[in-house]
């Protein structure tokens, strides 16, 4: 395993993060494991030296972080072994104020956060997306009084427009607040579009970057073809659906031709590519399966040909923006 600093912090992560939404409550869907499932497939992150854990509050409506927090403390000696980011936005209730980046939420948020980990502080405290509704004066000012009082140590966003992320660095900025240290968009294969602005600010500015579905919600994998779909999550993910279409299958196919080439999974191929991006820190890597976790681990002895690379972004078709609202 290798180790890298986040961003321009001084905080080390492991260069491949594992995403805990797959672990939690399968009432909430279907593919989701529960925590007798996911222990083994922790364990094995564990044993390959993946430090670097993310998850969400809303992810199970709250039992993703139970799952994750009761895990971490049994594979772990201690606290600081480990890097752990949770996220807020998301509705965790029927309220009015049961979601967004209010003061309101996020100070019930963390706290509710925590204790559904049972842990004092995290790692990284991220915004899951932007908040309409809410002055990001407000949101930027109560995420900084989170770690001013000791609950989050960095400070983290996902999915927006550059010019969103930038006005709030601005914001945090001009009133010497706690700004982000990292971003977390959505980046595959299939799905390049922060390419155009978010990355290249990214880079300019330190902040690291940890892509969310570097696999395309399994499609790079091999999880759905012309002939349908081949696993329980592709069968019943009407995200994926909605994020990527048959037009991406080509980008797919092309993945499995140098896979079979190297004679290697199409997932190691299709990561490996991810990792090879100057300005990725360590792709969230979700895994149902022992080998999900050995693939995404062993992607980071993969060094890709220049000519390899050629053919993978050749088929790459532009997408419309999504995920920003």
């Amino acid at each position: 395993m290798d180790y890298v600093r986040l961003g321009a912090t001084g905080l080390k992560v492991s260069r491949i993060c594992l995403g805990m939404m797959t672990y939690g409550s399968p009432s909430w869907r279907e593919w989701v494991l529960d925590g007798d499932a996911a222990k083994p497939i922790v364990r094995r992150a564990v044993e390959l030296g993946v430090t670097f854990f993310d998850t969400a509050d809303m992810y199970s409506v709250g039992g993703s972080e139970e799952v994750t927090g009761r895990l971490l403390r049994a594979f772990f000696h201690g606290r600081e072994d480990y890097v752990l980011a949770t996220k807020v936005f998301h509705p965790m209730g029927d309220g009015p104020n049961d979601g967004g980046l209010s003061r309101k939420h996020i100070m019930a948020s963390i706290d509710d956060s925590l204790r559904r980990l049972g842990t004092d502080y995290v790692d990284l405290y991220q915004i899951h997306r932007w908040d309409y509704d809410t002055p990001i004066e407000e949101t930027m000012e109560a995420l900084h009084d989170v770690v001013r009082a000791g609950k989050a140590r960095y400070l983290g966003a996902s999915s927006m427009f550059a010019w969103q992320f930038a006005k709030a660095q601005h914001v945090a900025a001009r009133n010497g607040w706690t700004p982000f240290v990292s971003m977390q968009p959505q980046y595959n294969l299939v799905y390049r579009e922060e390419e155009r602005e978010m990355l290249p600010l990214c880079a300019d500015s330190g902040v690291g970057v940890i892509p969310w579905s570097p696999l395309a919600r399994g499609l790079l994998a091999g999880s759905r073809t012309r002939d349908g779909e081949h696993t329980t999550r592709a069968r019943t993910d009407a995200i994926a659906r909605d994020l990527y279409s048959d037009d991406d299958l080509e980008v797919a196919s092309e993945v499995r031709r140098i896979a079979d080439e190297r004679g290697l999974p199409a997932a190691q191929v299709a990561l490996a590519w991810v990792l090879s991006r100057p300005v990725v820190t360590a792709p969230i890597v979700g895994a149902s399966k022992l080998a999900h976790i050995e693939d995404a681990v062993a992607a980071l002895a993969v060094t890709l040909s220049d000519e390899e690379v050629t053919a993978l972004e050749a088929p790459y078709r532009p997408h419309p923006v999504t995920d920003h609202s």
